[in-house]
């Protein structure tokens, strides 16, 4: 594809910071950076009918163009919004989008707007993302598609899909790279003062809840596990201290928690390793140790495998500290 026109479809109720990060790549004229400007279209239902914005009570986002503008574009990026019933999406926009992608236009969604996506029927047989609290959904809802809620965009043939807020950011300059080069990419990031390629994925942002039991006769275990993670526990000794048969044990830990007492130790122990990496300065061997991992090599593979970044990396971001070691 070649990248010079570029046209947003809106809905309301309109994600103000969704919408803003389309300007703020395609729709702002750097010619004085020596970035040729794109041809950029906002285009609604109604040209001239304002559209209400989510969570920002007080003004309203008009769009001057209708769907025919999006004809002929390079990109069509498809704004986020609230999710709705799949009938619940203009019909005459779900049509749009499939013609666009027939006459060869990629398309980009941006966090929620995959949903629509979704309704257009675009996302069958492919892999796709959305933010991390919509995937279950997104999943249930269209069970064709292949919903990844561990990265931050993906690209199958012309369809991407982006995670929540910022991750639009790095679809959008993800594709100004593809097309136009790394140092357009740059330049634009610059300006905009975020990195032009971020590592990790979105996992790194996702909370990971203590599993509530499904029934009381593990409670009291499991709460005693939590308090002595620093120990050496195995299935044996823990289907011992429930006073319980190992096959026994085994069976009504996975019905009560959903996992094996293994991955639902490891998930604990990757927890609070996150909470202390978050409010502590402790170095990486020692909330290891008092974590219940029998090396920082051991915390670090299981904490990169789980929540896509190293401890350091996520220390960086989250901590309030700097990573003494």
């Amino acid at each position: 594809m070649t990248l010079h026109s570029v046209s947003v479809i809106v809905l309301e109720p309109i994600a103000v910071f969704e919408f803003g990060l389309a300007v703020e790549v395609f729709g702002v004229d750097r010619t004085d950076e020596g970035i040729a400007p794109f041809d950029f279209r906002v285009c609604g239902l109604e040209p001239g009918a304002p559209l209400s914005t989510k969570n920002a009570d007080g003004f309203t986002i008009t769009p001057q163009l209708g769907l025919d503008s999006v004809r002929g574009t390079d990109l069509v990026i498809v704004a986020a919004t609230l999710p709705r019933a799949d009938d619940g999406y203009p019909p005459e926009v779900l049509e749009m989008l499939r013609q666009a992608h027939a006459d060869g236009a990629t398309i980009l969604s941006l966090c929620s707007g995959s949903f629509i996506l979704g309704a257009a029927g675009l996302l069958d047989g492919r892999r796709c993302t959305t933010h991390w609290k919509y995937a279950e959904d997104m999943q249930r809802r269209f069970p064709s598609a292949d919903v990844d809620p561990r990265v931050l965009f993906v690209d199958d043939d012309r369809i991407v899909t982006s995670a929540g807020t910022a991750a639009g950011i790095d679809a959008s300059l993800y594709l100004v790279r593809k097309e136009l080069g790394t140092a357009v990419a740059t330049t634009i990031a610059r300006r905009m003062v975020v990195p032009p390629q971020r590592d990790g994925g979105q996992q790194q942002y996702v909370d990971i809840p203590i599993p509530a039991c499904r029934a009381d006769s593990l409670g009291g275990l499991l709460t005693w596990v939590l308090e002595h993670l620093d120990d050496e526990h195995t299935a044996a000794s823990l289907a011992a201290r429930a006073m319980m048969s190992e096959r026994t044990f085994a069976r009504r830990f996975a019905s009560e928690t959903g996992a094996t007492p293994h991955k639902w130790l490891t998930q604990q122990r990757i927890l609070a390793a996150r909470s202390l990496l978050e409010e502590s300065d402790l170095p990486v061997e020692q909330i290891a140790t008092r974590v219940g991992f029998n090396s920082p090599v051991v915390l670090r593979e299981h904490f990169r495998r789980t929540v896509g970044v190293s401890p350091s990396d996520y220390r960086r971001r989250f901590g309030t500290t700097e990573l003494s070691a």
